[in-house]
């Protein structure tokens, strides 16, 4: 499904992504993070430096989108179901039984954000608007995950698009109002 040479904008690529994904906008989302960590050649992966420490593409891209997720009400029936399926492995040390329930619900919530990133990638890839391989010291294994790490490649086209300049105003000068004044004198 070749389509990144019919796109001529970003409305362009959405509606692209509304033909092959289920939560276009959570891809075109994905795809803009992915390209914000592209380098010059559309290449993000297999690490981000986030801090000065190297985190991989994936979890780094969990962790920005994270806060779109988060919902107290759902994040406390997730918090109940939890503490139901632990409630033979507590101990009845309160602290400590919370602290172990909070862990196993951010490890369930970052394994559910990489399956929505992972199904993200792949609409992408149906798309045309990138590609992915991997990279590491078992390459041709074949176990798909065999020490391997996902890299992302934006297609040319998609991420000029993604990147195009923005017009700089000059410090000082008013911006024009494309909508007019509200009360004119």
């Amino acid at each position: 499904m070749e389509r990144a040479h019919e796109i001529t904008g970003i409305g362009g690529i959405y509606a692209v992504l509304v033909e092959v994904s289920n939560r276009p906008r959570y891809a075109f989302l994905v795809l803009q993070l992915v390209a914000e960590a592209a380098d010059g050649r559309g290449q993000a992966g297999p690490f981000i430096a986030e801090g000065g420490v190297p985190v991989l593409l994936r979890k780094w891209l969990c962790s920005q989108l994270l806060p779109m997720s988060e919902q107290p009400a759902r994040r406390a029936a997730l918090r109940a179901r939890v503490a139901a399926a632990l409630k033979d492995q507590l101990t009845g040390d309160a602290e400590h039984d919370a602290t172990r329930i909070d862990a196993a619900v951010e490890e369930q919530v970052q394994a559910v954000g990489r399956t929505n990133v992972s199904r993200a990638i792949s609409d992408l890839v149906r798309a045309g608007l990138m590609t992915r391989h991997y990279a590491g010291y078992a390459t041709n294994h074949k176990n798909r995950g065999g020490g391997r790490h996902a890299v992302y490649v934006v297609k040319p086209a998609v991420l000029a698009l993604l990147r195009k300049p923005t017009t700089l105003r000059r410090p000082g000068t008013p911006a024009a109002n494309p909508q007019g004044e509200l009360f004119a004198a």
